[in-house]
């Protein structure tokens, strides 16, 4: 903005982002997260649906936004880690599946906490 007596500028702060000195709102970062993890949506079909819509976005961006989100959600992810763990009753799943590694599958493992805060027959 510009004063129109004096001729001075005036421009205001830019809008903080989650990723330091990056373009992604957190709009497209939880879009990104969203599609690759609950939509089972790797990043280079993202790229590619990007790239159809005329936006260049490699493959090896999104990675760094997926990493960069890890990280900044890393709190959230041990406050709920501790939250599980301090109930009363916890359960535990260990759910094997299928991981592609170096041209072949291996067994890979995914172990999910659940506090559960229904009452029980404890002793």
């Amino acid at each position: 903005m510009t004063c129109r007596d004096c001729d001075r500028i005036v421009q205001s702060a830019l809008p903080s982002r989650p990723i330091e000195r990056g373009r992604p709102g957190p709009g497209l970062l939880a879009h990104v997260l969203v599609s690759k993890y609950a939509d089972h949506c790797p990043l280079y079909r993202q790229s590619q649906i990007y790239a159809r819509e005329g936006i260049d976005l490699d493959r090896s961006t999104l990675a760094d936004w997926v990493g960069r989100s890890a990280a900044l959600l890393e709190p959230l992810a041990d406050a709920i880690g501790r939250h599980v763990r301090a109930g009363q009753a916890i359960f535990v799943d260990d759910t094997p599946i299928w991981m592609q590694a170096k041209g072949k599958c291996a067994t890979a493992r995914v172990w999910t906490y659940v506090r559960d805060e229904r009452p029980w027959g404890r002793s």
